[in-house]
């Protein structure tokens, strides 16, 4: 049996811009998703902590080091520029190996930046 589990969680970032005139996605700071183990154009699952949307979107890498975190396209209409996200993708794997699986979670500061 093959099942989906969380492989990576980047929890509560904050989110730096919202732009609405954009063909879709969020831009994520490439530090951040390279410490997650999530690639360019994986599909995520974000939750905003302060409203309680829950959506699907891919990701695009941002510039590294920048912190940002950008909800691009009709995602902008579901958070605002200081909201709080957590930022999550999923794997599918055997029930065996999902028994033995530890996701990556990354708990970023409050400027979006890897706690050492």
């Amino acid at each position: 049996m093959i099942i989906e589990i969380l492989k990576s969680k980047i929890h509560r970032a904050k989110v730096t811009q919202a732009e609405l005139n954009y063909v879709g996605s969020i831009t994520i700071d490439e530090d951040l998703i390279d410490a997650a183990n999530i690639i360019a154009n994986e599909k995520v699952q974000i939750v905003n902590n302060n409203n309680g949307a829950r959506f699907e979107t891919y990701v695009i890498r941002g510039e590294r080091g920048s912190g940002t975190i950008c909800l691009n396209g009709a995602t902008a209409r579901l958070a605002q520029v200081g909201d709080i996200v957590i930022i999550m993708s999923y794997a599918y794997m055997e029930i065996e190996e999902a028994r033995n699986y530890e996701p990556i979670l990354i708990f970023p500061d409050n400027d979006n930046k890897l706690i050492q």
